[in-house]
C-alpha cells in the first residue's frame, strides 16, 4: 500500500473514521455517538470530545497504516465561532435547539421575508435552527459578550481543518447548503452575511472540496503519529459527498433518493429555479462538488420510521417488523380510513406546519397522547396494518418531496442508505411512481466513500473525472407492489392532512 486515506465523517447521530486504501477500498472504520451537551442553556456539539476522539483514533491507525491525506466530510448545520487562540467563543449550536416561534419570525423581520430569501439565497426555512445563518442570529442575540470575541465563523468541516492544521477555509459546498448565507446568483456571500455583520469573520478563502487546505500542525504530528507531510482536504458537505460518485457515473437524468435519519432527494439541475408552489415549500439548493446546482429536498424520514416502529413494537410485544404483504396494502389502500401524518420534529419535512397525529375512521389521534398512553389508535395494536399505513405515508411525503425538485416521467429514482432494507417502502414507492425506474443502489458508506474520492483527488493532483471507471455503483431494479388505488389514497391523505 502505498498511502491511505483517513475520512472523518461527521454524522449528527454517528462519528466516523474509516481508512481508505489508494484503490478506494475500505480497509478499516470506527465510529462512535456523541451526545449534545448542555452549555449556558442551550443545546450544543461536543466538539472538544469529537476532536480528542479524532486525535486518539488517527493515532491508533497511523501506527497501522500509511495516512496521507485526511478528507472532512460533516452534517450541514453545524459551525463553531472561535476567537483568536482558536478556541470556542460561544457553543457549537447543536441544530434541534429550536428557540420557538416568535424568534424564527424576528429573524425574517430583520433579514427579509422566508420567500425573499428562498429566492436570494436558494435556502428554504429548516427548523429549528438547521439554517446556520439563523443559529448565528441567534448566538448573536443569546451570548452578545461572548460572540463580540469571535474572529471566524467556521463550518464544521473547515472547524476540524482548521484544529489539523491552524488555516482558515471554506469548500463551496457547505455554504452553498441551507444556511441563508451564500447568494447563488452572485456567487458570493449574500446580503444576510452584511445584516448579520459577519462578511469579515467568514472564511476569504472558499475553493473547491479537493483543493488542499494544508498540513498538519507540528502538535497534531505529535499527538497523532501521522507523516508530516501528511495533507488536509478543505472538506466536504455530507449529502454532497455521498451524491459525487453517482454524478461520475449516471449519464442520464436521475433522482438520489438518500434515507437515513433525514431523506434527502437530490436532483441535478443547470440552473436555480423555483416555481410559484415551491416557494415556502421546503425546497432548496445544494452546490455540488463541482459548484452546480441541486435541486433539493427534505423529510425526517428515518426519524418518522424509528418513532414509529419502537411504538409499535413495543405495544404488540414484538422484535421484528411483519413480512410485506400486497393483500392487506390493498385492503388498506382501499378502505382510505387510517392515516398517519408528519412531522415528528415540528417544522421539518414536506408539511413544516403539519402536526404529528393518526387519523383512524374519523378520530384524530396526537402523537403525544399515544406516546404518553393517554389515546392509542385501535389498529395499533395490529402490527401488520399500523405498519403498512407508516410505509404508505412515508411514500406520500417522499413523492411530494420528488415533485418539487422536479422529478418527471422516465427520471431514474436510485434510493441509497436505511430504507434499501424496507422492502414495503420500495415496493411501494416504486407503484406510486410507476412512471419512473426505481433501483436500489448498493454504494454502501455513500458519504465516506465520496469523501476518500476527495481525498485521493487532493493527494494525486487528479481530476476527479479520472476515477469514474475504477469504482462501480451495483443497483437493483424494484418490482412494483402489484396493488391499485394508491393515487386515491394519496389524494384522501393529502384532503386530510
Amino acid at each position: 500500500m502505498d498511502y491511505a486515506i483517513a475520512v472523518f465523517d461527521v454524522g449528527k447521530t454517528n462519528k466516523k473514521l474509516l481508512v481508505y486504501d489508494q484503490q478506494l477500498q475500505l480497509i478499516e472504520t470506527v465510529s462512535e455517538r456523541f451526545a449534545a451537551v448542555q452549555q449556558h442553556g442551550v443545546s450544543a456539539e461536543p466538539v472538544v470530545e469529537i476532536e480528542r476522539w479524532l486525535i486518539r483514533n488517527l493515532n491508533r491507525f497511523a501506527e497501522q497504516y500509511p495516512i496521507r491525506v485526511i478528507s472532512v466530510a460533516t452534517h450541514g448545520a453545524a459551525f463553531v465561532c472561535v476567537d483568536r487562540d482558536g478556541e470556542p467563543t460561544v457553543p457549537a449550536l447543536d441544530y434541534t435547539h429550536d428557540p420557538g416561534d416568535d424568534f424564527h419570525d424576528t429573524f425574517f423581520e430583520a433579514f427579509g421575508s422566508r420567500i425573499e430569501l428562498q429566492q436570494q439565497t436558494a435556502t428554504a426555512e429548516l427548523k429549528p435552527l438547521i439554517n446556520p445563518g439563523k443559529a448565528i442570529f441567534y448566538l448573536q442575540q443569546k451570548f452578545p459578550r461572548d460572540f463580540a470575541r469571535t474572529v471566524s465563523v467556521l463550518f464544521f468541516p473547515g472547524y476540524f481543518g482548521f484544529r489539523l492544521t491552524g488555516r482558515k477555509a471554506a469548500d463551496y459546498t457547505y455554504p452553498g447548503c441551507h444556511t441563508f448565507l451564500w447568494d447563488f446568483a452572485r456567487d458570493s456571500w449574500s446580503a444576510v452575511t452584511d445584516g448579520l455583520g459577519i462578511r469579515t469573520l467568514l472564511p476569504e478563502r472558499v475553493g473547491s472540496p479537493w483543493e488542499v487546505l494544508g498540513t498538519l500542525k507540528p502538535e497534531v504530528i505529535e499527538a497523532t503519529g501521522l507523516d508530516p507531510a501528511t495533507v488536509v482536504t478543505l472538506g466536504i458537505h455530507d449529502s454532497n459527498a455521498s451524491l459525487l460518485p453517482y454524478l461520475l457515473k449516471m449519464r442520464e437524468d436521475f433522482v438520489l433518493n438518500s434515507t437515513g435519519t433525514w431523506c434527502v432527494a437530490m436532483h441535478p439541475m443547470e440552473e436555480v429555479f423555483f416555481s410559484e408552489d415551491e416557494l415556502g415549500k421546503t425546497v432548496f439548493y445544494n452546490r455540488s462538488a463541482f459548484g452546480a446546482p441541486i435541486k433539493t429536498s427534505i423529510l425526517m424520514g428515518g426519524q418518522e420510521f424509528e418513532v414509529y416502529t419502537r411504538l409499535l413494537l413495543d405495544i404488540n410485544n414484538a422484535g421484528v417488523y411483519p413480512q410485506f404483504n400486497s393483500e392487506l396494502y390493498q385492503r388498506v389502500i382501499r378502505d382510505k380510513s387510517l392515516f398517519i401524518f408528519p412531522s415528528v420534529v415540528r417544522g421539518t419535512g414536506q408539511f413544516p406546519d403539519s402536526e404529528p397525529r393518526v387519523y383512524e375512521r374519523g378520530t384524530v389521534y396526537p402523537l403525544q397522547d399515544i406516546t404518553s398512553g393517554r389515546a392509542v389508535p385501535d389498529f395499533f395494536s395490529d402490527l401488520p396494518v399500523a405498519f403498512a399505513v407508516l410505509n404508505l405515508s412515508l411514500v406520500i411525503q417522499t413523492g411530494v418531496a420528488f415533485e418539487r425538485i422536479g422529478h418527471r416521467p422516465g427520471t431514474a429514482i436510485y434510493t441509497e442508505g436505511g430504507f434499501r432494507n424496507n422492502l414495503d417502502y420500495n415496493t411501494i414507492l416504486a407503484a406510486y411512481r410507476s412512471e419512473a425506474p426505481v433501483y436500489l443502489s448498493n454504494l454502501e458508506e455513500a458519504t465516506s466513500f465520496g469523501a476518500a474520492m476527495v481525498g485521493r483527488t487532493a493527494w494525486e493532483g487528479i481530476d476527479v473525472r479520472d476515477l469514474a471507471d475504477t469504482f462501480e455503483i451495483h443497483t437493483q431494479r424494484v418490482q412494483p407492489a402489484a396493488i391499485e388505488g394508491l393515487e386515491e389514497y394519496a389524494r384522501a391523505f393529502m384532503q386530510l392532512l
